[in-house]
């Protein structure tokens, strides 16, 4: 199991547009063959940064997802809508193993 970690720095005056941007993500990754665990806009301390983390059962599945995502029609459009409004200025992602009890 993977769990990739995004740290976006994003515009704190284009937080509606980026949350558009979050809800159509958390449903493609579910379809896509994750499980999203949520996005984490900013409430106190810094306005200019959100989090996500979702979970494959592999990183081959991550693979297929981020290949899948780069001509599915609806991954396309999210990505055309950050890009047109500029709501995420960066990301960073990172690869994280999950520790259940």
């Amino acid at each position: 199991m993977i769990t990739v970690h995004l740290r976006y720095e994003i515009d704190a005056d284009k937080l509606d547009e980026f949350t558009e941007y979050a809800q159509t993500w958390i449903r493609l990754v579910d379809r896509l063959g994750g499980a999203h665990h949520g996005y984490f806009m900013p409430s106190e301390g810094d306005s200019d940064e959100a989090f996500a983390l979702f979970t494959f059962p592999s990183l081959a599945a991550y693979e297929e997802y981020r290949h899948a995502s780069r001509t599915d029609p609806e991954c396309v459009r999210a990505y055309e809508f950050a890009k047109a409004t500029g709501c995420i200025r960066r990301y960073e992602r990172r690869f994280l193993s999950p520790v259940f009890e």
